[in-house]
């Protein structure tokens, strides 16, 4: 009887993902997948294409663009934050005897952020309390990832 060993080659294909594949990586990455994977299945599917040296270049280049523009927002909300820390933001609201119609919204307090010349998106907003009263109030704004700017809205009758 002759002991004969199955002989099993995989060879291995780079290739630059199109598309999110579980197990294998998120749009825009490069991987090493079985050249069959690749060839019979990625490739024809749109999912990924071979990563020649002209397309990893090309890509090189537009990582290093993003990282660029990143950088770029990142110094500008650096800055916007360095601005509205320690603001005080007035926002003016329809009121009687003290009380609010309504409660302040985090629409409101960007509006007030607005005609002040900084364009801040509302969900990035945080209160502590509700505003349902006259009142000086403390609040943060998430101007970047990891940046936070604290402010004090001031809340007074129209």
């Amino acid at each position: 009887m002759i002991n004969a060993k199955k002989i099993c080659y995989h060879i291995a294909m780079k290739v630059i993902l199109l598309k999110d594949i579980q197990g294998h990586g998120k749009r825009g990455a490069i991987v090493e997948v079985n050249d069959g994977y690749a060839r019979n299945f990625l490739i024809p599917k749109k999912f990924a294409v071979e990563a020649t040296k002209s397309l990893l270049n090309e890509y090189n280049a537009k990582l290093e663009k993003e990282k660029k523009l990143m950088e770029e927002e990142k110094a500008r909300a650096l800055e916007t934050a360095n601005l509205i820390s320690g603001k005080t933001v007035d926002v003016k609201v329809k009121c009687g005897d003290g009380k609010l119609y309504g409660s302040v919204t985090n629409q409101d307090i960007a509006n007030a952020f607005k005609e002040l010349g900084f364009e801040v998106d509302k969900k990035k907003i945080t209160v502590k309390d509700s505003i349902k009263a006259l009142g000086l109030y403390d609040a943060e704004v998430w101007v970047y990832k990891e940046t936070l700017a604290k402010f004090k809205i001031n809340v007074v009758k129209e």
